[in-house]
């Protein structure tokens, strides 16, 4: 597993539950990505990773799709509850 070389950005608020959820049910990258995909949304690996970072911003249909690839619901990711 490789660490990540960059800080934690503040471009979105999502992005730390997203990798904590995903590695929790221990899914890959590559793994949300091929979901994400199947729910229309195209992202690649690096863009995944700025997602996660907190590095760059998430639109409202990735936020849709993630939530329910991940099996949470959306307020989760924005840490609304718990």
């Amino acid at each position: 597993m490789r660490t990540r070389q960059q800080d934690i950005g503040d471009r979105n608020i999502v992005g730390k539950r997203v990798e904590q959820r995903r590695k929790a049910i221990n899914m890959k990258q590559k793994e949300l990505l091929e979901q994400l995909k199947v729910r229309g949304v195209e992202l690649n690996s690096s863009g995944l990773s700025k997602l996660e970072g907190q590095l760059r911003r998430v639109m409202d249909y990735e936020l849709v799709a993630l939530a329910d690839t991940l099996g949470v619901s959306i307020n989760w990711l924005l840490g609304l509850e718990d």
